[in-house]
């Protein structure tokens, strides 16, 4: 019997990780369980204790721990490394190394539509891990310019000197948006309920030029990222795809088993991937 694990806080109970690892698991024979944890902030140490001591076969690690988490690991992976955040926890021997699957995942999701990131402007909202993730891997996809939007300059200093990219502030961009290609939601935030300011800032966001709004969240009841690409005409596509993605990689870390994508899709409802993508 095999364990696996999510580690986030009440966000846990809400991740769609659950559903496509219990298939899977289920499609590959593998006797075993995916059981998400609901973790308290000080004792999140504790929580990586816990899968050394309780012998977990590998772990996943969602909003709000993707970066705190990792001094409590004993190595990560080169990728991991440079972009400063994990998603991913894999077991070796007694030790707990950490990767970053989420980048990848939205490499791939990008590439299931056809989207060629080479010499385009993005806009990334967020400064936290999962921006984190996205910037690394435009960067690594030859984008030319990469604004990355967020409320903490220093988080967003540290981005650019790590990974870089260009800083601008939420005022900014709400007033004079550059130009620009791709516009990437990688905060935590998509209902109006979630945030009346960002909704509110969505409702008069203006990007001259695009041509794709990715929305990195899933699930919302309202999302104003996909009201937002509706009704500019723009394509849009929420983080399903790239859960899908980034799942299929961290079990193949975890059991060296190759799951095809198509088999990882089929296991959520293709309706909820996004309304429209591009062609």
């Amino acid at each position: 019997m095999r364990v696996f694990c999510l580690l986030s806080d009440e966000r846990a109970f809400r991740s769609g990780s659950p559903l496509i690892y219990t298939e899977i698991l289920r499609r590959t024979g593998i006797q075993g369980a995916y059981v998400p944890f609901r973790v308290a902030p000080h004792q999140l140490g504790q929580a990586v204790q816990g899968i050394r001591v309780l012998n977990i076969a590998g772990a996943n690690v969602t909003v709000p721990y993707k970066e705190a988490i990792m001094p409590f690991l004993d190595a990560f992976s080169e990728g991991a490394n440079m972009i400063g955040a994990i998603n991913t926890i894999v077991r070796h021997g007694d030790a707990l190394k950490g990767y970053n699957t989420n980048a990848i995942g939205f490499m791939d999701a990008l590439k299931d539509i056809g989207f060629e990131v080479a010499g385009k402007t993005a806009i990334v909202l967020g400064n936290g891990g999962m921006a984190k993730a996205v910037v690394f891997i435009l960067n690594w996809l030859l984008a030319d310019t990469i604004y990355i939007v967020g409320r903490n300059p220093e988080k967003t200093a540290r981005i650019i000197k790590r990974i870089g990219g260009k800083p601008m502030s939420f005022d900014a961009l709400e007033q004079q948006a550059p130009a620009a290609d791709l516009v990437v939601n990688a905060t935590s935030v998509s209902d109006p309920e979630e945030s009346p300011e960002m909704a509110a800032l969505a409702a008069s966001l203006e990007v001259p030029g695009c041509r794709l709004m990715v929305d990195m969240n899933y699930g919302r009841r309202e999302n104003f990222w996909e009201a937002w690409a509706r009704r500019r005409q723009v394509g849009f596509m929420n983080g399903l795809p790239i859960l899908a993605h980034q799942a299929r990689r961290s079990f193949l870390l975890w059991t060296g088993i190759q799951i095809p994508t198509e088999e990882v899709r089929q296991v959520l409802d293709p309706s909820a991937w996004g309304a429209h993508l591009l062609s």
